[in-house]
């Protein structure tokens, strides 16, 4: 293992408690600062074209960014043309790509967000379709489109491919791509990289005993399996500013993976210079364990396990809705960073909205000036306001 002080790492959070952090109160992690506390989380559109960006994302980022998140996050955004999960899936395999991502990190940054991108491998989770067109047959196998894998393991979920075992020079490859779509996302102008590790795909895969059966370096013990996932790191930081932030998304519980192994491998990527822990689970075979049943919050308690067992900075996620359960998180010093998926697709200015419920004294800071005077004069119109969010008024 290598001392952290070797390799850039930002200092872990002093025995894990930040009294004074609230939901709103800016943070900063290595050079990079957010003005609060909230998350767009990574949120598929299945609507780019050969990888590339549609008009479609411009509106869904520009939105998200306006509506007074501290960081937007890109969707998984595939590191090679095989990776992808779907045809729609977003990518930055080339460097012809690179003018267009930064084109959307423009209409972030207008928006008032930190951008931030999540790389991807789907691994045996590549070549299907969208959730909502699972069962129609699925895109046609093609040399560019290898389903990947560390193992030729078939895993009882219907809609995954059996993988083809990588060889070495497989992995070499991969590892060398996340290292150049790394590159891109920094001359596009990305400042927060999410590596997604979980939920089943690649990296992931690599993780997990259920799917990693290989008898090389890169399996059997718990630091074969490892290995990919530090390489990978290793690379990424090689190229990715020191001053930007590096974010890993973890399944923490998943089938045959314990919160202590989480444990053991955050202390790990702590000295190979990752700076967040995105704390979710599951994904080998879906559920995380038999019975588990997801409820407001129900991901949190790993997040916070994490965050006080190794220092490390985490963001929790999964069914985070309400203000004050978003605030309590962060002021409990459950985790640093709160992310919200769908409940963003409910309410783009769910930000907006939550910095009015918990009564800061001016909530509509939070979005673009061009925005937040209209919404402030309008607050001001009469006594007794209150927007459509907060109750029926006198209708």
């Amino acid at each position: 293992m290598r001392d952290a002080s070797t390799c850039g790492v930002a200092a872990p959070i002093e025995g894990a408690a930040e009294m004074s952090a609230t939901l709103f109160s800016p943070i900063e992690i290595r050079g990079v600062r957010l003005k609060n506390r909230v998350v767009v989380s990574p949120m598929w559109q299945y609507s780019g074209v050969d990888g590339r960006p549609t008009q479609t994302h411009t509106v869904h980022y520009g939105r998200l960014a306006e509506g007074g998140a501290g960081l937007v996050l890109q969707e998984g955004t595939t590191v090679t043309r095989s990776g992808r999960g779907t045809l729609g899936d977003l990518g930055i395999w080339d460097d012809s790509m690179v003018p267009l991502y930064s084109r959307l990190v423009d209409v972030v940054k207008a928006g008032g967000a930190v951008p931030g991108i999540q790389l991807i491998h789907a691994g045996r989770k590549g070549r299907r379709n969208p959730p909502w067109s699972a069962h129609t047959p699925r895109p046609a196998a093609s040399d560019d489109w290898r389903v990947l894998g560390p193992s030729a393991v078939p895993i009882g979920v219907e809609e995954f491919s059996t993988p083809v075992e990588m060889s070495l020079g497989d992995i070499e490859d991969t590892v060398t791509a996340f290292a150049n779509a790394a590159r891109r996302a920094d001359e596009a102008g990305y400042e927060v990289l999410d590596l997604q590790a979980a939920h089943g795909y690649l990296i992931h895969s690599f993780l997990s005993p259920l799917t990693n059966r290989r008898t090389d370096r890169y399996g059997g013990s718990t630091e074969n399996r490892f290995r990919f996932l530090v390489e990978i790191i290793d690379r990424i930081r090689a190229t990715w500013p020191a001053g930007k932030a590096l974010f890993v998304r973890l399944s923490c519980v998943d089938v045959e993976w314990t919160i202590d192994q989480s444990v053991e491998l955050v202390r790990e990527l702590g000295t190979h210079g990752v700076d967040v822990i995105d704390c979710s689970s599951g994904g080998i075979t879906g559920l995380p364990f038999p019975g588990a049943k997801a409820d407001y919050g129900y991901q949190v308690p790993y997040a916070e396990e994490i965050r006080s067992r190794t220092g490390s900075r985490t963001m929790a996620v999964g069914h985070i809705v309400h203000a004050t359960q978003a605030q309590a998180i962060v002021e409990n010093g459950q985790a640093d960073l709160v992310a919200l998926g769908r409940e963003l697709l409910h309410n783009p200015h769910w930000p907006l909205d939550a910095a009015r419920k918990l009564g800061l004294p001016d909530p509509y800071a939070q979005a673009p000036t061009r925005i937040s005077y209209w919404l402030r004069k309008r607050e001001k119109s009469f006594p007794g306001f209150t927007p459509s969010t907060e109750g029926s008024g006198l209708w």
